[in-house]
């Protein structure tokens, strides 16, 4: 059998140099003029034959990131696929970029980062087939766990309000772990121990308000500007961050029910 034509190197060093378009015909069209070039077919099949793998990402990317100390980000983005109707993995997503739901790729990564260098430690193909019962909050969970066994111990986790339900926030909690992050303006609190409300409602001190959250326990909640909610959410407004741990000092006027609520 002949060695394939087109090896993970090539595609690699195309995927580094090309400012826009990455598809086989194009880093084919750019390859050195020699007979024995590799044709668009070639790396068609490369890409066939090296199938999504999590942990080569993290092979690469161990020896540059510290495991304490640090911040791990949740995220995920939509790879458009307007015209992809038999592509497997491609289904119905909303899209940030676009604000509305569009056929694409699903891709959720979880991201190191010391405040100036960003790593990509690990990452998840959302498959539509699956849903709902694997759908992107269960690899955020999952990814959690795996962070916890490669031996992370974050000072924060950050994700935005698509992943801050209470089974998400609990997971964190429950690695020993804290969080930051967006909620939306409806979700529902406990500031004063005069029972739950929407979060919009609630006044929040600049400096951050102890809150309640229903079906949780305590949190600090921040108010988001204006512009910062239209700019990171669009019409999905997002009222304000929340971080954990916290629990309301014994003096202070704010809610008095157990932080193990939940």
């Amino acid at each position: 059998m002949n060695p394939p034509r087109a090896t993970a190197r090539d595609y690699i060093d195309f995927l580094i140099g090309t400012p826009r378009e990455a598809s086989a015909c194009e880093v084919a069209r750019v390859q050195p003029p020699d007979p024995s070039a590799p044709a668009h077919d070639a790396f068609s099949r490369l890409l066939a034959r090296l199938e999504p793998d999590p942990e080569t990402l993290w092979r690469e990317v161990r020896p540059h990131v510290r495991r304490t100390d640090s911040i791990l980000v949740v995220d995920d983005t939509v790879l458009d696929k307007p015209y992809a109707h038999k592509m497997g993995l491609v289904g119905p997503f909303w899209s940030g970029k676009h604000q509305r739901v569009l056929r694409g790729i699903n891709l959720v990564t979880l991201a190191w980062t010391d405040g100036g260098a960003v790593y990509p430690t690990d990452y998840r193909l959302v498959d539509p087939a699956e849903a709902p019962k694997r759908n992107k909050n269960e690899h955020f969970r999952e990814m959690l766990v795996t962070a916890k066994a490669r031996g992370f111990t974050p000072r924060y986790v950050c994700f935005d309000a698509w992943y801050s339900s209470k089974e998400n926030l609990k997971a964190v909690r429950g690695h020993g772990w804290h969080f930051l992050t967006q909620v939306r303006s409806n979700r529902r609190v406990d500031p004063d121990d005069t029972g739950n409300r929407s979060i919009s409602e609630c006044a929040i001190a600049a400096t951050g308000t102890v809150v309640h959250v229903e079906g949780f326990g305590f949190v600090k909640a921040f108010r988001s500007s204006p512009r910062m909610a239209t700019r990171n959410t669009g019409s999905r407004t997002t009222s304000a961050w929340t971080t954990s741990p916290a629990s309301p000092t014994p003096n202070a006027p704010g809610p008095s029910r157990s932080t193990t609520a939940g």
